[in-house]
Order: structure tokens, then C-alpha cells, then sequence
């Protein structure tokens, strides 16, 4: 890699660091190609990416940016996870370090909020904005069913008292 990549590939890593809302290191040594590209395909459904960079230019892309307390955690053999979304990506890592035992979370940032291991497990247990979304509309259209009930409540209530009062006639 010559300079000029490595000076494009810093400005795209500051990027991610200012534009996501979470991002997440974590060590991936013994990982094969296979369970790297099978976290980078659930990352990709949820709208986030997964990249392996050099630590060194990492930290260099770091400076001055809100997430630059996750400087520290790039060490050895590790892998971002990031995303708009603030659960998002937290949410991935976590379930997927669940299922393997090789990715090991070291922590992450939260814009400039440091995470540890817990506060990268708590933000994966938040809902995510989707399903925020979801019960905003719920609790939105809620009233709105029950109104549209009550209303059409004594129409049916009259019609089977209509319907009671001719069966009585006949």
C-alpha cells in the first residue's frame, strides 16, 4: 500500500468514526473467511459495515474525532463493526460473538460516550430505531382504532336492536 492509499483509506476511516452512531472493536483471531463473511452479511442487513484496517492508520484516523477513546482497543488482530443505527451494529456483534466463541468484544464508542464490553451489551439489548419506530406507530394508531370502534359501536348496537325489534314483529 503507498501513501496515497493509506492517506484515502485514513480520510474514509474518519468518516465512519464522525458519521456512525456505534462503532465496535473486537478481536477476530481464528476467525476463517467463511464466519467473516457471514458477520459482514448480517452486518450489511441491518445497514452496517464490518472492516479490518490496520491499527496504526486506525488510530490515525482517530485523532480529533468524537470516538477517539477507542484508540486504545486497537491492538492485535481486530475488526470494526459500525453503523448509523446506534443498536444496530452492537446488536450484530453481540449475538454473533454468541454463536462464536473466536470474535471476542474489546468495546467500542457511542459517539463520544466510550463503551466497555457491558456498555456495548447494554446498547445491543436497546431496541433499535425500527422497532422504536414500530411501537411509536403502535402507540400512535392505538387511539386512533379505538375511536374508529366506538364510533362504529352503536351503528352495530342499533342495527341489532332493529333486527331484535322485527324478529319480535314477525
Amino acid at each position: 500500500m503507498d501513501r496515497a492509499q493509506k492517506e484515502q483509506l485514513v480520510d474514509e476511516l474518519g468518516q465512519v468514526f464522525e458519521s456512525s452512531g456505534v462503532v465496535v472493536v473486537s478481536h477476530y483471531e481464528g476467525m476463517t473467511v467463511a464466519e467473516m463473511q457471514d458477520l459482514r452479511a448480517k452486518m450489511r442487513e441491518v445497514g452496517g459495515s464490518v472492516r479490518v484496517t490496520k491499527n496504526k492508520l486506525a488510530k490515525i484516523a482517530l485523532e480529533g474525532k468524537p470516538c477517539a477513546s477507542i484508540a486504545e482497543l486497537l491492538s492485535g488482530m481486530t475488526v470494526l463493526a459500525y453503523s448509523e443505527d446506534p443498536v444496530a451494529a452492537a446488536k450484530v456483534v453481540q449475538d454473533y460473538s454468541k454463536e462464536n466463541d473466536k470474535l471476542v468484544i474489546l468495546g467500542g464508542a457511542m459517539g463520544d460516550q466510550a463503551l466497555d464490553v457491558a456498555g456495548v451489551k447494554a446498547v445491543a439489548a436497546m431496541p433499535s430505531r425500527e422497532e422504536l419506530i414500530a411501537s411509536i406507530v403502535g402507540c400512535i394508531g392505538a387511539p386512533a382504532s379505538n375511536i374508529a370502534g366506538a364510533i362504529g359501536a352503536p351503528a352495530s348496537n342499533i342495527a341489532s336492536i332493529l333486527s331484535t325489534i322485527e324478529e319480535k314483529a314477525a
